[in-house]
């Protein structure tokens, strides 16, 4: 071998072993890095949705113990008693079904009244611990004297001597659409990732594919884990023999375990990538030092080019997250980076503020009319049915006049908050003048429209306002297209029942339909 080869062997010897060496070390450190971040995302997951399914069923709790409270004094009205279980179940959205039933276990009333049960006495090992403990309960899944498979949350009702007198329970149906979905369901990914709920015995209360409900979850450490109570992370394989990063976490209060995975060849996956476009990126340096110059400069050049096209676009919602997802992987381009990244979520906080200033009334924090426009323009292209409430203040002049209009102001705020109370997440409550006041209520009928519009007169009516005492709002509800087929006619129409209100006595509520007007 003469010194021209030997030069080559050991230089071509040179360049491969650290090559080699680096490869295989960054490969190793990254894919422990991604698995460990997976872990503990999923961790960090899994008790984040403990938490909010253990808030859902403290709330759930309190809202059953608020109307046994009610019912109390109500037990021998088998309407009334129908009535606040068609009212819970219709407001809190929690439970599929509401039943009532007394010390007995016969049950005096359901919502739904299809479920067929009312006179009924109820066998269930639920219902029986229910009546024999006689305190609140969350109970195991179940199959239902209905037939479906449920969850059944109960409270006692006691009268005001201390005598048991029954319970209310709230179903949730495991097997079909529940409020478990809507808790949970939206916390999925496409990418293979899922979540699942066992109780304590590893029987899924919740899955992504509803065949899976009910059955027993058998030979896995994880769920093994978190039946018994414990939150962690680890490695799994799941029914279909797919290898699965994992976190767990339990429910306190019922005993059940949230299991959030991703399969580890997902995760994975971008660091094959990777690892094949760094082998093809580092290859071309060891044979030729032109390529490695070009190559180097392009790697250094890549972050500032980058980060240049960014900042052409800075005023894009997504500027911020390209522009973070750049790789700075030296001084200059960080700190650039780093500066960038400021101005960006400058520039949107002032975008996001303004917005928010054009939009919205200075005093009651509700939206203004330039909300109001945006709401019907955006009803309107999509075709959306929607409801209107006009609210008005009575006599709201004179509490101005004899209280001044610092009262007059604490007035309208607290008038503002009992309306946001009465929304859903999706209405819009609005201030369009002085002490008018509107609501939209998109997808709603006039009949569930004139529903919120009576809670709120009650509401504000139930209020007590320092100074000024008690006050009472006039309401009027139309309804597009049941009132008019042209947007403006129905705000119109809402006008003019409320001011049927007005003089049909004020502190009530008037609903436009096609040809007449009710009043309430």
């Amino acid at each position: 071998m003469d010194l021209r080869k030997l030069i080559l062997v050991l230089t071509l010897i040179g360049a491969l072993v650290p090559f080699a060496n680096t490869f295989y070390a960054g490969y190793t450190v990254q894919r422990q890095q991604l698995v460990d971040t997976t872990l503990d995302g999923n961790y960090a997951y899994a008790n984040k949705l403990a938490k909010s399914t253990e808030d859902f069923l403290q709330a759930s709790q309190l809202q059953l113990a608020y109307t046994a409270q009610l019912l109390a004094m109500k037990m021998d009205d088998v309407s009334q008693l129908g009535e606040e279980a068609a009212r819970l179940r219709m407001m809190s959205k929690s439970f599929n079904s509401i039943t009532i039933f007394d010390a007995g276990g016969k049950v005096l009333a359901t919502s739904p009244e299809t479920l067929g049960l009312q006179g009924r006495v109820l066998s269930s090992e639920a219902v029986k611990t229910a009546l024999r403990e006689k305190r609140p309960l969350i109970s195991a899944p179940y199959q239902s004297a209905t037939g479906n498979f449920i969850v059944f949350i109960n409270h006692p009702i006691v009268s005001p001597s201390g005598r048991y007198l029954g319970a209310i329970g709230g179903a949730i149906y495991l097997q079909k659409e529940n409020i478990l979905d809507r808790l949970l369901g939206q916390h999925f990914y496409v990418d293979g990732s899922y979540l699942f709920v066992v109780d304590k015995q590893k029987r899924i209360i919740y899955h992504p594919n509803p065949d899976r409900i009910g059955d027993f979850v058998e030979k896995n450490t994880v769920v093994d884990r978190v039946a018994s109570g414990q939150a962690g992370k680890g490695h799994a394989v799941n029914s279909q023999g797919v290898k699965m990063l994992a976190g767990y976490a339990p429910v306190a209060s019922t005993g059940w375990g949230i299991v959030a995975q991703r399969p580890e060849e997902v995760t994975l996956a971008p660091l094959t990538q990777l690892m094949q476009s760094t082998l093809y990126r580092a290859l071309p340096a060891t044979i030729l030092t032109l390529i490695l110059v070009l190559w180097s400069a392009r790697l250094i050049s890549r972050p500032l080019r980058l980060l240049a096209d960014g900042a052409r676009n800075m005023e894009d919602p997504s500027s911020a997250e390209d522009i973070g997802s750049v790789k700075s992987w030296y001084f200059e381009s960080r700190e650039l980076k780093k500066a960038l990244l400021v101005g960006v979520d400058a520039i949107h906080k002032s975008f996001s503020k303004l917005r928010e200033d054009t939009t919205t009334d200075p005093l009651t924090k509700l939206g203004n009319r330039r909300r109001l426009e945006e709401a019907l323009a955006n009803f309107e292209s999509q075709g959306n049915t929607f409801s209107v409430i006009s609210i008005d203040i009575d006599h709201f002049k004179q509490i101005n006049d004899g209280y001044g209009h610092d009262v007059g102001d604490a007035v309208l705020q607290q008038l503002a908050q009992r309306m946001r109370e009465a929304c859903r997440a999706y209405d819009v409550p609005l201030r369009v003048g002085g002490e008018e006041f509107l609501i939209l209520l998109p997808s709603t009928t006039s009949a569930t429209a004139a529903q919120v519009a009576e809670r709120l007169r009650v509401a504000v009516a139930e209020m007590k306002i320092a100074k000024v005492g008690e006050i009472t709002v006039s309401l009027g509800v139309a309804n597009w297209p049941q009132s008019s087929f042209e947007i403006e006619a129905v705000l119109k129409a809402a006008d003019e029942m409320l001011y049927a209100s007005k003089r049909g006595g004020r502190n009530r509520v008037s609903v436009q339909q096609r040809e007449s007007a009710t009043t309430s």
